[in-house]
């Protein structure tokens, strides 16, 4: 009687021994994916923590972080302009061991030898903001798993179309470029150019290298408005060069006799324009590209597939739209 009761229960006690085989596995896979990303370790080098537009990008990466139970790095050279400091960061970063790297690359070209050796050493690279060089990359047979940023091009088109409106088509510009051989300002520049190809009557009579820096940009353009008496328009490559062409102006006695346009709508940029000192600049949501990189190498730690481009969004700011959106 018993053994024949044991056996009409038998089917019972081997079903409920495989749901709580099922559950166990769960748990335990559960467990293992938890700990693979809770803590690990996640490197932002960015190109400066000297700039508004970096800041953010990192309140960006930090608040992605602690809601992703990540540990973040923030690292990065003093000046924008210090490719070799940015390299020795990023090599001591591969020797600590992070599971990815995201970066910020101060040389779209420089960058590429320290790429080469966090694929050696199997960490995964995502790039922000600037596009590493492509023929340097195919060179080098370096991997990246990821691009997020703006169109710098698109954003320079914007920002010569809108020229050739507020302008009436007739204009004498002075640029204020960033770092030559940088993919971000030699982007730009292409595209501020490219929009001018049709307005004959706008001439670029000035463009030199401001490095990115509000002194720099301030000296370089002080010097434009003494050669060149009769510029009226300044294109900036970023606000912290515009900011600089500014004071220049400020400074030489012509405020609001050139109009000065700029590049990625930072804080005080944007005061500029609601006070009518800056004409417009290029918004490009720094933060945005800081959270989405930290998304991004979680789904990497996690064993997702990434999309190779991620393509953060920009718009023309200008007194207009500042006042619209209030």
């Amino acid at each position: 009687m018993e053994e024949g009761r044991l056996m009409r229960n038998l089917p019972g006690r081997m079903a409920l021994l495989c749901v709580l085989a099922l559950l166990a596995a769960f748990g335990c896979n559960r467990g293992a994916q938890d700990t693979r990303e809770t803590g690990a370790r996640v490197a932002l080098v960015l190109k400066t923590l000297n700039s508004p537009f970096f800041n953010d990008m990192q309140r960006g990466a930090t608040t992605a972080a602690g809601r992703l139970r990540v540990t973040l790095l923030v690292q990065a050279a003093e000046r924008e302009i210090d490719v070799e400091k940015q390299m020795q960061i990023i090599e001591n970063l591969i020797q600590t061991g992070v599971r990815v790297l995201c970066i910020t690359p101060s040389g779209s070209r420089e960058i590429v030898p320290a790429i080469v050796k966090a694929n050696k050493a199997g960490i995964p690279v995502i790039i922000v903001d600037t596009r590493v060089d492509a023929r340097a990359a195919a060179e080098a047979g370096i991997r990246t798993d990821s691009f997020i940023g703006s169109d710098n091009y698109s954003g320079g088109l914007l920002m010569g179309q809108h020229l050739v409106t507020i302008s009436g088509g007739r204009a004498r510009v002075a640029i204020l470029e960033g770092i030559p051989g940088h993919e971000t300002g030699d982007s730009r520049l292409r595209g501020f150019r490219d929009a001018l190809k049709n307005a004959p009557q706008i001439a670029i009579i000035a463009s030199q290298p401001a490095n990115w820096e509000r002194d720099l940009g301030f000296n370089v353009f002080q010097n434009m408005l003494q050669a060149h008496p009769d510029i009226d328009t300044v294109f900036a490559c970023n606000d912290v060069m515009a900011l600089g062409a500014m004071e220049a102006i400020a400074a030489s006695g012509r405020s609001g006799r050139v109009r000065v346009l700029g590049f990625d709508a930072i804080e005080d940029a944007r005061r500029a324009i609601e006070a009518g000192t800056m004409a417009a600049s290029v918004a490009q949501f720094p933060e945005e590209m800081g959270r989405v990189a930290i998304e991004t190498a979680v789904r990497i730690i996690r064993g997702e597939r990434v999309p190779a481009e991620q393509g953060i969004r920009i718009e023309l700011v200008t007194s207009s739209s500042i006042h619209t959106s209030r």
